[in-house]
């Protein structure tokens, strides 16, 4: 209907198997309030319990990606009702996650708004866009994962500049230590984000689930415990009908019919 409020996250099935998350509070530069927290949960909740969903694209409505959190909200008080209870900051930052999450950055990505980002998986950016940390020079800390994410993300020297002067870094160099999976223009972001979705769903899913469930405790645990860890992902995956399936479209040349069971 004309002139009704729009959410502040929108939720889109743009292809199948692939959904697109947006923040969509330009007026605002994409900054996390409550709105923005409930919306980003109920995403994650929305992909986690659809089976037929195993790639989200979070990006933003406008030219920010997102600024962060919402200043406005934590003066006045409403600081609380920018996490949640089970996913954190944003309402993602520590939520449970088994799909894979892309950040298409079309714009700056600052402060809680890099936190995002470094809660993805892989990201895509604009050439334009800056990443940053300028916490510090409020007086505040990182507390939604950036001060331990980003010295994990790119190396230990450039992490510690980034969050201790507060300046952020232009996108080709944030790709060129590893933050960002591709630099485009600004017009292409979303495409390249949905190109590399592509090159995943073509894959199966359990298998993919399984695998990036690994790779994501690659920093937190021994090597020792995550032997085992990689043993498990492979026994379940070898319970699935989509584990027959694999050898079976190869030996009959042809691309496989992932189930996702």
């Amino acid at each position: 209907m004309s002139g009704s409020v729009q959410p502040a996250v929108l939720f889109e099935v743009i292809e199948p198997h692939i959904a697109l998350v947006t923040l969509n509070r330009p007026e605002a530069r994409n900054a996390v309030n409550g709105a923005v927290a409930t919306g980003l949960e109920q995403a994650v909740e929305r992909m986690e319990s659809d089976p037929d969903l195993w790639v989200a694209i979070l990006t933003g409505n406008g030219p920010a990606f997102s600024a962060g959190a919402d200043l406005k909200e934590v003066s006045s008080g409403n600081g609380a009702a920018l996490s949640t209870a089970k996913g954190g900051f944003g309402g993602f930052v520590r939520a449970k996650r088994s799909k894979l999450w892309i950040a298409a950055a079309q714009g700056h990505a600052l402060a809680g708004g890099l936190e995002l980002l470094l809660t993805c998986d892989m990201a895509v950016a604009a050439e334009t866009a800056n990443f940053g940390l300028p916490e510090v020079k409020r007086s505040l800390v990182a507390g939604a994962g950036g001060v331990f994410r980003l010295p994990r993300a790119i190396p230990k020297a450039i992490a510690i500049e980034i969050i201790t002067t507060g300046d952020p870094i232009p996108a080709p160099r944030a790709a060129q230590y590893g933050l960002l999976n591709a630099v485009v223009p600004q017009n292409e972001v979303l495409n390249t984000a949905l190109a590399l979705a592509r090159r995943v769903t073509v894959n199966a899913p359990i298998a993919v689930a399984e695998s990036l469930g690994v790779a994501r405790q690659a920093y937190d645990r021994p090597e020792a415990d995550l032997w085992d860890i990689c043993h498990a992902a492979g026994t379940r995956v070898r319970q699935t009908e989509d584990f027959k399936e694999g050898p079976r479209a190869f030996v009959e040349k042809r691309a496989p019919r992932w189930v996702g069971r």
